[in-house]
């Protein structure tokens, strides 16, 4: 089994988790005189209760399987030009999380409202002062860096939904 279809599986069972324990709602109670809906009311529940608890783990038995195999497999992803090797679990961390930090921090290099001005002679006998504003980043770089971050994510995404077609899953 493919790591994607170890995902639509996974789906899959959630959905008809969900849909048993509807049912396990709807119809885990009645009043006397009400018609049962099954001949075997209790019956039914019990059964119901079975497959969901069946359900669930092979829900977990799929998760097991796609994070080992997340753990076990390399890819490979070009960004800026460099070539760069990780985990599937090390991108999808990078993903949901690290190169929106990394992005952030890039962000937060501005001139932080500061503008040069012309300062008149502060006293008679002294010159007029400019007051030029330093940067200590060069802005070029800060913009290449926000945009390699803000990439990144769909970068990861293509990469890996290949990834995730033709990569084996590692049962237990």
């Amino acid at each position: 089994m493919k790591i994607i279809e170890a995902l639509k599986k996974k789906k899959d069972l959630l959905r008809k988790a969900s849909d048993i324990k509807s049912k396990i709602k709807e119809n885990c109670a009645d009043l006397d005189c009400e018609t049962p809906v099954y001949v075997d009311q209790r019956g039914e529940i019990t059964k119901w209760l079975q497959s969901y608890s069946d359900i669930i783990k092979e829900i977990a038995h799929l998760s097991i399987s796609i994070l080992r195999t997340n753990l076990a497999t390399k890819v490979t992803i070009e960004l800026g030009g460099i070539f760069v090797t990780k985990t599937i679990s090390e991108w999808i961390l990078r993903r949901k999380e690290l190169a929106k930090l990394q992005e952030d921090v890039y962000r937060v290099l501005t001139d932080n409202g500061r503008k040069e001005s012309y300062v008149s002679q502060p006293t008679p006998n002294s010159p007029a002062v400019t007051i030029k504003r330093r940067l200590y980043y060069d802005p070029t770089e800060r913009d290449r860096m926000i945009e390699l971050y803000r990439s990144e994510p769909s970068k990861i995404d293509s990469t890996l939904e290949i990834t995730n077609a033709i990569t084996d899953l590692i049962e237990s």
